[in-house]
């Protein structure tokens, strides 16, 4: 179970290094506003806290990244710990949605990879 939790744990990192790629360099591709459901108004105004945003996810991708390469269960489990909170954060300020997309998967490595 604990290598199916850091498999996961891995596809989280992909998919954070993703949102990083859409939210810095693509914010205003078409779809990348489709995505995130943003005009091309809102887009050219939002471009700048969008990229911010992206580095942050950057940042947890790394931080994963990092425990698995160390390996540190630890470093995984906080990294996963933070992306499940920022999926609450972003299920209640923006949509439900993205609690199954960030938060679900999250809670699941981190319950498969244990404390030990």
């Amino acid at each position: 179970m604990h290598q199916i939790g850091i498999g996961l744990a891995l596809l989280i990192a992909v998919l954070h290094l993703w949102i990083l790629v859409m939210e810095m360099f693509r914010w205003e591709h078409p779809r990348t506003r489709a995505v995130f459901g943003t005009t091309r108004e809102m887009a050219a105004l939002t471009r700048v806290m969008a990229a911010n945003q992206g580095l942050y996810n950057g940042f947890l991708a790394a931080g994963i990244l990092w425990g698995i390469w160390r390996p540190n269960n630890g470093v995984v489990l906080f990294f996963l710990a933070c992306v499940a909170a920022a999926g609450i954060y972003g299920a209640i300020s923006v949509k439900p949605r993205i609690a199954l997309v960030q938060t679900l998967p999250a809670v699941i490595a981190m319950a498969l990879i244990g404390p030990g």
